[in-house]
């Protein structure tokens, strides 16, 4: 192989395109490359912190359904206790009602039993009566007092 002047000439002009390369073209584009990798890892430091976000909102998501069905449950106990305290409540109220009802009506039926009673010897007392008036203007006869008696029996 011979080495001439064309040789030198090109070594020195690819030299001379490397230093230029490596002064003017090569910074820009390392900056770019450095930038993209910049902004590659904020992405990817994003998405993480998106990721953890979101696995934060949906543990707290959880905990809020886990407190909120805590509540309805507590809200249902609390609401069934006081269902069963009111109902508990009207039976007492309906006892005392009916006994105080029964009351009234066996006081009706007593005073009504009384009442009937007192007509009732009303009567006795007017048949008692008229049975004598009878028997004393009618003449001693054992036969008309015996068939008087049964007829007042019968009357009574």
């Amino acid at each position: 192989m011979n080495i001439n002047a064309t040789l030198f000439a090109q070594i020195i002009v690819f030299f001379g395109l490397v230093w230029f390369t490596m002064k003017f073209v090569w910074p820009p584009i390392a900056k770019a490359l450095d930038e993209r990798a910049a902004k590659i890892a904020e992405g990817l430091a994003a998405a993480e912190r998106g990721k953890s976000d979101f696995e934060q909102a949906e543990k707290k998501v959880a905990e809020l359904l886990a407190e909120g069905r805590n509540q309805v449950s507590e809200m249902v106990a609390n609401a069934e206790k006081r269902a069963a305290k009111i109902v508990e409540e009207a039976k007492e109220q309906a006892s005392v009602e009916a006994g105080r009802i029964t009351a009234q009506a066996k006081a009706d039926a007593q005073q009504e039993m009384n009442l009937a009673r007192e007509v009732l010897r009303e009567q006795v007392a007017a048949l008692a009566v008229k049975g004598a008036e009878s028997i004393l203007r009618s003449e001693v006869d054992t036969s008309k007092h015996a068939q008087l008696l049964s007829a007042l029996k019968q009357e009574l």
